[in-house]
């Protein structure tokens, strides 16, 4: 998205959108954070600090960006979000310690 200044020039502005499944609770995932340029910015950096995956998709973004917080996804999305967090859950997986390991 481009989003014009004072003077009239154009730049692209960051979005971010936070999202949240728990398959024991949501029916689907949920919108918990959402915001565009700085907010977008401290949202990423958020998500770095405590090794949460960020995925970057222009188009999800558009319509993700469109919900309110605490709103489902609409189930148009379900497909390229199932790919993401199938994408997370296995990288998870594979980098995490077995129980018998632990210190």
């Amino acid at each position: 998205m481009t989003e014009k200044t004072d003077s009239g020039n154009r730049h692209p502005r960051k979005k971010a959108v936070a999202l949240r499944y728990d398959r024991d609770k949501d029916t689907a995932p949920i919108v918990v954070g959402k915001g565009i340029g700085l907010i977008a910015e401290k949202l990423i950096e958020l998500a770095k600090e405590h090794d949460i995956p960020i995925h970057e998709d222009a188009d999800l973004i558009e319509i993700l960006s469109r919900l309110d917080l605490k709103e489902e996804i609409p189930a148009s999305t379900y497909l390229v979000v199932a790919e993401i967090l199938a994408f997370i859950y296995r990288t998870n997986e594979k980098y995490s310690v077995p129980s018998g390991n632990r210190g």
